[in-house]
């Protein structure tokens, strides 16, 4: 199951921007700012293949330089590894310089058992990682911990933001005594923004309509080729108001390169999700724009996404992310997705005028 992403081919009208150029946006009312773009690092905790430790650091710093301010982790990611990455490279900069989110409801434990869900054909999802494995708690104490442990890990005496992990199985403890912990930090002052992260909408929707939450961290559902959150969790941030951090914006690769062999949420596409995307790069065809340039900047149009975070395991992909974010998009490539029924009724498409809003 290794990592493989196929090299872009270079476009000719780029303008590289710097990521400073791109606005912020203020989130919840405890002094949170979240840029509208920041680094997801999953992939640089092992995630699928190996990413020597000299590379992650490299990567890390290239993000630095080219004005990435918002960088995204967790406890899962590499089993410590995303979160200790992290504090070798951005621990010494001007600590008000940068946001960090990570979240809770794993501990990690030596003695842990084994957890299905982070295995595909019997094979991990992170490899090369600590041997401290993921044990699920969302009490209050483990939130707590948990968050003195990533502190650990990262070097730093606070995170901006806290957001409950995947609480899929976990609702009744993740919106009770969990969510309790989350909202004493804020009223602490220890965290500026509470949340949640996960890669369906049915629960997270539940969270954001029952709960006090400044923002979502939403992996893989409102993305070019899925848009599905456009009928329950995107409306009830609105209602809300509760801001939506985008991840996952390539649905695993599927968006770089619809090949027969592709990715979609982790695992092998089915073949009607392999054929919608290569009728979407199609359409980008016709307007001479990579499929991926579309990907990573659909999402940045919606009204209640603050941020898109772009996932990156080299410098080389990561330059890459960058000059997608700098390619200019015919506003009539979306007309056209809208007209052949690739996009959701309704979805708001950037335009040459607001795409950086």
């Amino acid at each position: 199951m290794a990592y493989r992403r196929r090299p872009l081919t270079p476009h000719p009208h780029i303008e590289r921007l710097s990521m400073l150029d791109f606005p912020a946006t203020d989130v919840g009312e405890h002094g949170l700012t979240l840029p509208s773009i920041g680094l997801g690092t999953a992939a640089l905790g092992n995630f699928l293949s190996v990413v020597p430790e000299e590379q992650a650091a490299a990567t890390l710093r290239r993000a630095w330089d080219a004005g990435i301010r918002y960088f995204d982790t967790a406890p899962l990611y590499g089993h410590g590894l995303s979160e200790q990455r992290i504090a070798e490279t951005i621990s010494t900069e001007q600590r008000d310089s940068f946001v960090v989110s990570t979240k809770v409801g794993r501990l990690l434990r030596s003695d842990a058992p084994r957890d299905e869900s982070q295995y595909f054909e019997g094979e991990p999802f992170y490899v090369d990682v600590p041997e401290t494995g993921p044990v699920w708690d969302f009490s209050y104490d483990g939130v707590i911990t948990s968050l003195h442990e990533s502190l650990e890990r990262l070097h730093l005496d606070r995170v901006d933001v806290l957001n409950l992990h995947d609480p899929d199985d976990h609702y009744t403890e993740a919106s009770t005594t969990a969510y309790a912990a989350l909202r004493d930090l804020r009223t602490q002052g220890v965290v500026r923004g509470i949340g949640a992260g996960m890669n369906q909408t049915t629960v997270l929707t539940q969270l954001v309509s029952n709960l006090d939450l400044d923002m979502v961290l939403l992996a893989g559902r409102y993305t070019l080729l899925d848009q599905g959150s456009m009928g329950d969790l995107l409306p009830a941030c609105r209602d809300n108001g509760t801001s939506v951090v985008v991840g996952g914006v390539f649905n695993s690769g599927i968006l770089i390169d619809p090949s027969d062999d592709a990715r979609f949420d982790y695992v092998p596409a089915a073949s009607g999700i392999v054929e919608k995307a290569r009728r979407i790069r199609a359409v980008c065809d016709r307007f001479d724009v990579p499929l991926a340039a579309a990907a990573v900047q659909f999402p940045l149009a919606h009204p209640q996404v603050a941020t898109v975070l772009i996932g990156a395991r080299s410098v080389e992909e990561l330059d890459e992310d960058l000059e997608l974010l700098s390619i200019q998009i015919p506003d009539q490539l979306w007309f056209e997705l809208q007209r052949e029924g690739l996009l959701a009724e309704g979805a708001p498409i950037p335009s040459l005028e607001s795409a950086r809003r």
